[in-house]
């Protein structure tokens, strides 16, 4: 909460970063065009045709996110996000708050595992770790995003990672191009009043 109530600067920016997987599905019939008169049909029924995931990375000061689309999430494809983050989107920052969950694969460690330790060194180098509590990755900007996104772009059948890939980089393109992003209202004083069952009781000296 005080991380997200500090004030924005774009030499440590704040990056919130989740997965979510994505289950793929094509029509096994075509579906009948619109017609005058007649609005566009699809059979209930579908095909199954595997799973993919999403990863996002989410600026909520400069109204930014990334989205990539993969066939799984593994510690090599979280060390990739991670060094296009530090390379690619963020590569004049002094170092970038990350915000990210438990997961086992969300942790430096993951660098190693995929690139030779100086290489490792220098991504783990530009990283600050922030992680939300267990249970609490509902504390994370980016499930709000991530919410949207299924509301805005998952809710239809998606047959493939192609498709996959182009619909989503449509999405953040265009939210990027409002700077669409997130007023985060719980602070720290309404975790304490809200959440004072998780506070530990001071014991009488």
């Amino acid at each position: 909460m005080d991380l997200y109530a500090e004030p924005a600067d774009p030499a440590r920016p704040v990056v919130c970063l989740d997965e979510c997987p994505v289950q793929l599905l094509d029509d096994v019939r075509p579906p009948l065009p619109a017609a005058p008169n007649r609005p566009r049909r699809r059979d209930y029924e579908y095909r199954r045709c595997g799973t993919a995931c999403l990863a996002v990375a989410f600026d909520p000061h400069r109204g930014w996110r990334h989205v990539t689309a993969s066939e799984r999430r593994t510690k090599l494809d979280f060390a990739g996000w991670l060094k296009e983050l530090v390379d690619v989107h963020y590569p004049t920052a002094e170092v970038i708050r990350l915000v990210v969950d438990n997961l086992n694969t969300h942790t430096p460690a993951s660098l190693y595992e995929a690139f030779v330790p100086a290489e490792a060194h220098r991504i783990a180098h530009k990283l600050e770790w922030h992680y939300t509590p267990k249970h609490g990755s509902w504390l994370n900007m980016v499930e709000i995003e991530l919410s949207v996104l299924a509301s805005q772009c998952l809710d239809r059948r998606i047959p493939d990672l192609t498709t996959l890939g182009r619909a989503t980089t449509a999405y953040a393109a265009r939210r990027n191009a409002a700077h669409a992003t997130v007023h985060w209202r719980f602070t720290t004083t309404d975790a304490r009043t809200k959440l004072d069952h998780l506070y530990p009781i001071p014991q009488p000296a």
